[in-house]
């Protein structure tokens, strides 16, 4: 019987995808890019429109045979790896190698490796997108242009086999520069002042020192703070207002790439590249008990806040079903989405909101069921109605002074239903008896602390990804091996989950500042990126 031929990145998908599709389809995978600009020349013909030549890579000669073989063999071929500019463009590089072999050869993209998505997918298969395979090889020429041109001059000037890269060399700069801000920062003494009140219905709370005479605090050294504290001591507090009003609190839009590093790092410590490493398990399917290889996220390579209504319905119910109506909001929750959001996929989100992550959690790895988890309850929560929330200020007086403390209490939890608890309460927010305005409040103590300004914090991984995210530099897909690239050529080491520049760092960044200015600046890389996208939606020539 003759069979059609799926064609995947991963051999993980070729285990998911077989496991749903009849005896009708071959499914085999590229292992990635099986072709690509040379590894020892430039590779590009700068003369004739930076036409680029592609080679088939060494390692990958034996997938390629078997391709060829596949598609000879097969009616139709459908090209199916990643739904972006890079899974474009392996489909082109594919095609070109089996185009003698193939019969007929179509594109087709899913953003989730569930059976409905994939068989829906080969009903709708369209034609090659060379827009964004344009956009993905303008992409990779510039890059090469920018390694092969100026690493070259970096051997000459530090040392031999180091680089540069139109990317990493920008992101490296805002590394360095944050490192030498902090060298330069000159710390100010200050002193905060706390007192422990307490009135006759418990408990205790603390209060901070806002304002001395109607002026707002500023004790600067240790003599002006002991002198405060003596005129203070033993004298009585009252309560002076009290301010309650009602708030709503929203939730968070479920996980984009930049969005989902950033709290795998603040959360689990787990680097960008771990965290996509992980993702990619998720995505292409892990062996369930009882359901065999299942794919458990949408793809997570995005950078759109955006759900598909069927998604969002199907979320309504579990929620409707598990927590009640009330946890549903009258109008369905939109997110906003930057300006220079491609919006190619869906949000990160689970295939099946009916796995939840405790019914997983005996198949999944520990790392696993973390990242599932996360990923999981932030869609959830995203879906939900907001808390609201009561905030109540008291402000006491002592003489010239003026204290306040923060309470807040949850009238209707809302999404906080599925957060963990912590995320109701910020460091201020303190628990408080009730009080009227008037009443006195007995001291307990009242400590003082002396503090230093603090210099800019260096960058985590969490905050250098979202550094790049918010100044356009780079995309979804480039975040991880860009600070991955860092790490490995040493301009970069990572101690106590902060990112510290090492001397070779600084020396390069500086070499490349003063004799590349305009490559090193920033905005001429977020103005790349953006002329990147004009391509792929077919404004601009990638030539140009």
């Amino acid at each position: 019987m003759s069979q059609d031929l799926i064609i995947v990145e991963s051999p993980a998908k070729v285990k998911t995808i077989s496991k749903f599709l009849g005896q009708g389809y071959m499914v085999h995978a590229s292992k990635g890019h099986i072709r690509d600009l040379p590894k020892t020349t430039l590779g590009v013909d700068e003369a004739h429109d930076y036409a680029p030549h592609y080679e088939i890579s060494k390692d990958k000669e034996k997938v390629v045979a078997e391709l060829c073989k596949a598609a000879a063999n097969a009616k139709t071929v459908y090209l199916a790896p990643d739904p972006d500019r890079e899974g474009e463009a392996i489909a082109w590089h594919v095609a070109q190698i089996i185009q003698d072999k193939a019969q007929d050869i179509k594109r087709i993209e899913f953003n989730e490796i569930t059976a409905k998505a994939v068989k829906e997918a080969l009903t709708h298969p369209r034609a090659l997108n060379y827009d964004l395979i344009d956009a993905q090889q303008a992409r990779r020429v510039l890059d090469r242009l920018v390694g092969y041109k100026i690493s070259p001059l970096l051997w000459k000037s530090i040392k031999r086999g180091i680089s540069a890269g139109r990317v990493q060399s920008v992101t490296l700069r805002l590394i360095v520069e944050r490192e030498r801000e902090r060298a330069a920062f000159k710390p100010e003494e200050y002193w905060v002042f706390w007192a422990t009140l307490e009135a006759q219905i418990p408990p205790p709370f603390r209060v901070q020192l806002q304002k001395i005479a109607d002026v707002k605090a500023a004790i600067n050294n240790g003599n002006d703070a002991e002198a405060l504290l003596q005129r203070l001591k033993g004298q009585p507090f009252q309560v002076a207002n009290i301010e309650t009003k009602q708030r709503s609190r929203k939730p968070q839009p479920p996980f984009i790439t930049s969005t989902l590093q950033q709290a795998a790092n603040q959360r689990f410590s787990y680097t960008a590249k771990r965290t996509m490493s992980i993702a990619q398990k998720l995505y292409e399917g892990v062996e369930l008990k009882g359901r065999g290889l299942t794919a458990l996220i949408t793809y997570m390579r995005t950078d759109s806040t955006r759900i598909a209504a069927e998604a969002k319905e199907l979320a309504k119910e579990f929620i409707i079903k598990n927590y009640g109506q009330e946890f549903i909001p009258e109008k369905p929750n939109e997110y906003k989405m930057k300006k220079s959001a491609q919006d190619a996929h869906e949000a990160i989100r689970p295939t099946d909101i009916n796995l939840t992550p405790q019914m997983v959690k005996d198949s999944l790895t520990p790392e696993l069921y973390n990242l599932y988890n996360l990923i999981y309850t932030r869609f959830i929560a995203s879906q939900m109605a907001a808390a609201k929330i009561e905030d109540t200020i008291i402000w006491c007086s002592c003489l010239e002074t003026l204290w306040r403390a923060h309470g807040e209490r949850v009238l209707f939890p809302g999404f906080l239903k599925v957060m963990p608890k912590n995320a109701t309460q910020s460091d201020d927010i303190v628990d408080l008896p009730k009080l009227t305005v008037g009443q006195s409040l007995k001291c307990l103590e009242m400590p003082a602390e002396q503090k230093f300004t603090q210099p800019p914090a260096r960058y985590s991984e969490a905050s250098i990804v979202k550094e790049m995210e918010e100044n356009g530099i780079g995309r979804p897909s480039t975040y991880a091996t860009t600070v991955s690239t860092l790490l490995d050529r040493a301009y970069i080491e990572v101690k106590d989950r902060h990112i510290i520049p090492t001397d070779l760092g600084c020396v390069v960044t500086d070499q490349l500042v003063e004799n590349f200015p305009q490559l090193m600046d920033v905005n001429f890389t977020a103005q790349m990126e953006e002329n990147l996208d004009k391509i792929a939606l077919g404004d601009e020539n990638w030539a140009d």
